[in-house]
């Protein structure tokens, strides 16, 4: 062929955790080729905890944290059911064992995790699943070096803890700012980050670490990494993927890729056109996303005018989500799970449990507005107790910032009453709620939403506060509240795949030659998110399969 710009045996589309793909292929003898679209390497991944979700993982074998695969295959089937093929009973069991084995092979390549003790998944402990971990089964990269990768330290993505090394485990216990546990992890993460500036280093932890360390791996390999080079379209003869056309430097190239092309290149977070049209007429806005800027679907649709079947196409990694006074969007975690907070409607009803993990959440906030109305906006109600003790968004304990008051973000009121007319809630019913979930708080057992009862939500809630860490009055002067939406941190439906990590058709084939992983496709969760850093794991994972899938097929 004379056609082609470039040759190569494996391209990768994206630099996230699907980059694990790369290092895969290239330690199985490959040429490999990485391309990103925009001018930082690592997707939203970099702007992620950077955890995986890996049950049975060596981690815990290596420290005697029972798990089984049994176990793992019952928790996916009393928290996610029948989700369809994305959630096959054989891609359960791909991502569960290749997850092992991804894991080893990571190690063999330099990588260093730590194991994320106590951060349990997130239906442990909720009545009618079964099979979760209370102690966890997430792993995270170790705190990494930047300066390491040379001169490509600061094309990396940057990630959401500034200059703070601190570890996404230890995030919950840190939140107890005003406990002897919080302020012993406190004192651990300033001591780390500390002395690596001292040392000149320039340490990253999170989603950056992770793909920090994956960079140092495919550099040291000799794997080319393309920046601002978009897919524009697959190349496709007798039936088979057998390159790729992407747009560089204003100018058209050709890559002849002679045995697989991996998608890796996130979802449609960012693409207000592609969110409409498969909200299935709910309302939803680009403007909630906290998802990384390149995610604009265009590597799904290009897979679909070349046959691809799609799925879940209306499902995300929902984050309830509250809006700054510049318009971004800061993401509602922890604080909806601390004593002394609420989520309520319109009418001043609560209507779920405040403390579920963030998928879960923002499918309340849609059905309950589907089916009552009044939860866009939502609102979260908080007293002055959980504001002098726990942070809230980036704000430490006790100080809230001015502009977040001048400028509508966050309401402050010395009464229950001022508080639902500034918000524009129902004053008589807000007043009744919070009367009942008060009884709740004092006898710490929620009636209505059994919060406090799983072991994220407790990992998540106050540990030192009885008799239940999740459960507090809503009762000391003056009040805030803000105004909650189904924000996201990514779209978690797209193409359809089988265990092997093929695209399939719309009759069910596969695609010759046509891998992919991570939010540009349909979810191996189907509509749940099973534990922290399931969606990075699964990504990671199906690149991995994906690159022992195509090393191992012969073709002519």
């Amino acid at each position: 062929m004379t056609d082609w710009d470039h040759a190569t045996d494996f391209l990768v589309v994206g630099s996230g955790a699907g980059v694990v793909g790369a290092v895969r292929a290239r330690a199985l003898g490959k040429d490999v080729l990485v391309v990103e679209k925009t001018d930082r390497f690592g997707g939203s991944t970099c702007m992620s905890g950077g955890v995986m979700w890996l049950p049975r993982n060596p981690l815990m074998q290596r420290e005697g944290v029972p798990d089984s695969t049994d176990a793992a295959l019952r928790y996916f089937e009393t928290v996610v059911g029948d989700a369809g093929p994305a959630s096959s009973p054989a891609r359960r069991l791909a991502y569960i064992n290749s997850g092992v084995e991804m894991v080893d092979f990571l190690e063999s390549e330099g990588l260093e995790f730590r194991r994320c003790e106590g951060y349990s998944d997130y239906y442990s402990g909720v009545r009618g699943c079964e099979g979760g971990s209370a102690r966890g089964r997430s792993i995270e990269a170790r705190a990494f070096d930047k300066k390491l990768l040379g001169p490509w330290q600061d094309r990396i993505r940057p990630g959401f803890s500034g200059g703070l090394t601190v570890y996404t485990g230890e995030a919950g216990p840190m939140m107890l700012m005003r406990t002897r546990i919080g302020l012993t992890v406190l004192a651990r993460v300033g001591l780390r980050t500390g002395l690596g500036r001292i040392r000149g280093q320039r340490l990253v932890t999170n989603g950056v670490a992770l793909t920090a360390r994956l960079l140092q791996v495919l550099l040291r390999q000799g794997v080319d990494v393309w920046l601002e080079s978009a897919l524009k379209d697959l190349v496709v003869r007798d039936g088979r993927v057998v390159g790729a056309v992407l747009h560089q430097g204003g100018r058209d190239v050709r890559v002849r890729v002679r045995e697989g092309v991996l998608l890796a290149a996130g979802g449609f977070a960012h693409n207000k056109e592609m969110r409409e049209q498969h909200s299935g007429g709910r309302p939803t806005s680009d403007r909630w996303t906290s998802a990384n800027p390149g995610d604009t679907g265009e590597t799904i649709r290009i897979a679909m005018e070349h046959g691809a079947a799609t799925d879940l196409l209306d499902e995300a990694w929902w984050m309830p989500s509250w809006i700054m006074p510049d318009g971004t969007p800061n993401m509602c975690l922890s604080e909806r799970s601390k004593p002394g907070a609420i989520v309520v409607d319109a009418e001043g009803r609560r209507y779920f449990n405040e403390a579920v993990a963030y998928q879960e959440a923002g499918q309340q906030m849609y059905a309950h507005e589907r089916e009552f109305g009044g939860a866009l906006p939502s609102w979260l109600v908080v007293d002055s107790r959980h504001r002098s003790h726990y942070p809230f968004g980036m704000s430490p304990p006790g100080r809230t910032p001015r502009e977040w008051i001048t400028g509508g973000a966050m309401k402050r009121a010395d009464s229950l009453e001022d508080l639902a007319r500034q918000c524009g809630i129902d004053a008589g019913g807000l007043l009744k709620t919070v009367e009942r979930f008060n009884r709740f708080a004092a006898e710490g057992v929620d009636e209505d939403f059994h919060r406090g009862e799983g072991d994220h939500e407790k990992y998540y809630g106050d540990i030192t506060h009885g008799p239940n860490p999740c459960l507090g009055p809503v009762s000391q002067a003056p009040f805030y509240a803000v105004a909650l939406y189904p924000g996201d941190i990514g779209t978690s439906g797209g193409l359809l795949c089988d265990e092997f990590a093929r695209v399939l058709d719309t009759e069910g084939n596969p695609v010759d030659g046509l891998y992919a992983t991570g939010n540009c496709t349909a979810s191996v969760m189907g509509r749940k998110y099973l534990g922290a850093g399931a969606s990075i794991a699964a990504s990671a994972v199906f690149g991995y399969v994906a690159a022992d899938h195509a090393s191992s097929v012969r073709r002519s």
